[in-house]
This record gives structure tokens, C-alpha cells and sequence, in this order.
């Protein structure tokens, strides 16, 4: 989240039980993260199951709440923080 920076970086939701985070990116995105192994895009209309804002439910809550202005995050940052590689951002640079 640090490599997109405030600007980028929209609402993320996580799930500590399954260690699993979603990122809210734009509608129509079509093949711009395919090439990013470790990030699965979910096709507009796919059901995420998410707590309410202000509090979590069991073990998923968000990470970065939504602020009710439509910022999500920049899908170009993303792919960038995870890296093409497969790496995430920090270990490519090791």
C-alpha cells in the first residue's frame, strides 16, 4: 500500500483468516493486470462480500475504508506495486 501512495490508493478490503486483500479498481478495466501473476481480476458485477465501514465482521474489514467519493485505486500503481515480475515491489528491488 506504501508503493501507491495516498493519492493512487483506493478502498482495500482484507481478510486476515484467508490472508487475502481486494483492491476496488475501476469498471472496464480489460487485460491492463493479466500480466501481474500475484492479482486475479474479478469481472464487474463478481459478488464481494464486505462489512460495513466503520467495523469489521469475524476476520474481514477494511484496510483502507471507502470515503464515499468514488476514489478506487489506480489500477497502472497497482500493477506497478505488485510488479510484472510476480514479485512484489519490495522484493524486486532486493
Amino acid at each position: 500500500m506504501k508503493h501507491l501512495g495516498s493519492r493512487r490508493l483506493g478502498p482495500v478490503l482484507v481478510d486476515v483468516r484467508v490472508g487475502r486483500s481486494w483492491w476496488l479498481l475501476p469498471a472496464g478495466l480489460s487485460d491492463e493486470l493479466d500480466n501481474v501473476p500475484l492479482l486475479t481480476m474479478h469481472p464487474p458485477g463478481w459478488p464481494l462480500v464486505s462489512p460495513p465501514v466503520l467495523y469489521p465482521i469475524g476476520e474481514r474489514g477494511w484496510l483502507e475504508r471507502p470515503d464515499g467519493s468514488g476514489r478506487l485505486t489506480d489500477p497502472t500503481a497497482l500493477g506497478v506495486a505488485f510488479g510484472v515480475s510476480g514479485r512484489p515491489f519490495a522484493e524486486a528491488l532486493a
